[in-house]
């Protein structure tokens, strides 16, 4: 394979990022609803409400909420049966929201990557992490 400088790497990152943020487009979703369909999907039952989903993300919890409340009022998410006490409300996914992930604009890409060798995803995990890793310090 060629060589390529850590521009044109940028560069290929940068426009990955955009296809997918693009694809994210789909469904009648936004892609931070369907990052937050991902991360409900997902995540621990204790950690599924509205402020460990923001803490996830890195973000301020007034944006992440409405997200949520939107997904709510899709049908997509609802107050879990069973709730612990205190002020934080457990949320999970519906039917019509597992029915949704079924068409994930991220599945292109689970598929893209299942491609790959093991040694390359390997080698593609790390470097990822690393970057994530580097990055998030610059905040």
């Amino acid at each position: 394979m060629r060589s390529l400088s850590t521009s044109a790497l940028s560069e290929l990152l940068e426009l990955t990022g955009r296809m997918l943020h693009s694809r994210g487009y789909a469904a009648d979703l936004f892609p931070a609803q369907w990052a937050a369909l991902r991360y409900f999907s997902r995540a621990p039952v204790s950690q599924r409400t509205a402020s460990e989903l923001a803490r996830f993300q890195g973000l301020a919890n007034g944006p992440v909420s409405r997200t949520v409340r939107t997904l709510v009022q899709k049908g997509l998410l609802a107050k879990a049966a069973e709730q612990p006490k205190g002020r934080a409300e457990l949320l999970e996914l519906t039917d019509a929201g597992r029915t949704m992930l079924e068409q994930d604009p991220t599945l292109a890409l689970e598929e893209v990557i299942s491609e790959l060798g093991t040694a390359e995803q390997e080698c593609f995990a790390r470097s990822l992490e690393l970057i994530v890793r580097r990055l998030s310090l610059l905040r």
